[in-house]
């Protein structure tokens, strides 16, 4: 693993570092921040996930969640979106290929070689963060932003209060199975059977199983993507089973990282919270 930058941040260190990945065959770089409390032991860990066109650089730089996970002595990782470099696939739009992995285990070609991102999330990453810095991975949340808020959700589901403590997500993909943002990369992903696209569905995943702890969601009323999100699907779904939890609309916000910046003080206490217990 090399250290790319360390610097002090609210009496922590904010640090980037890359690594090769076994998982995706390629070199992945990640964001990491330990508040000042790791120097004497491990902390609890946030999980952010970015969503289409990021890199691990746009929440670590403009989420503002340092400050929070400062106080609250949380550390906070911000993974990469997708696997990058010469020979990983990649497509002419915004939306799919390098920067756009929907967090999926791709199985189609050309995608499956490199895009193995639940895999990296999943077990590949925790595994060398828990060994390289002062974690305690007993105690884990994950939050994530579109993109990214699909991926904390259904990984978040998926793995349960085995792994984590709490879910939140910011303007999340609630429902791929039949959007703009989802269907297209699916059936390249992952291939035509729909089934298979299933568990890589927010809503249709809390309709199924989801989440035995706290979750948080937060959309703008004035999203510009509000057709392709659609929030009323997992609205719905939360509803339906009753989960317990809070889906707010915050009246006039966007998609952008100003929304983002204004909510993320509330969304890091949540997990600190359910984290500390």
């Amino acid at each position: 693993m090399e250290t790319r930058s360390e610097n002090i941040c609210f009496g922590g260190v904010q640090g980037v570092y890359t690594h090769s990945s076994e998982t995706c065959a390629s070199d992945m770089t990640f964001g990491l921040f330990l508040p000042e409390e790791a120097k004497t032991g491990p902390v609890p860990v946030l999980w952010f996930l970015s969503g289409l066109t990021c890199t691990h650089e746009n929440a670590m730089t403009k989420a503002g969640a340092q400050a929070i996970a400062a106080e609250t002595g949380v550390a906070l990782i911000f993974p990469d979106t997708s696997p990058r470099g010469e020979g990983v696939a990649d497509d002419e739009s915004f939306d799919m290929g390098q920067g756009a992995s929907y967090y999926v285990n791709a199985t189609e070609s050309p995608w499956a070689s490199h895009f193995r991102m639940w895999d990296y999330l999943t077990e590949e990453l925790p595994a060398l963060v828990g060994a390289e810095f002062p974690l305690d991975m007993d105690r884990q949340a994950i939050t994530g932003h579109s993109m990214g808020g699909h991926g904390a959700l259904t990984i978040g589901m998926a793995l349960g209060r085995d792994r984590f403590t709490s879910i939140s997500a910011f303007a999340p993909l609630c429902r791929t199975m039949d959007s703009d943002w989802g269907t297209r990369q699916f059936g390249l992903y992952l291939g035509e059977d729909r089934e298979k696209w299933r568990p890589h569905d927010a809503s249709e995943v809390m309709r199924d199983r989801g989440f035995d702890g706290p979750v948080l969601v937060d959309t703008g009323t004035a999203d510009q993507f509000w057709d392709k999100l659609k929030p009323t699907a997992l609205a719905t779904a939360m509803a339906d089973r009753r989960q317990q939890g809070a889906f707010r609309l915050q009246p006039g916000y966007d998609h952008s990282y100003f929304f983002i910046s204004t909510f993320i003080e509330e969304h890091v206490a949540f997990h600190a919270e359910a984290l500390y217990g």
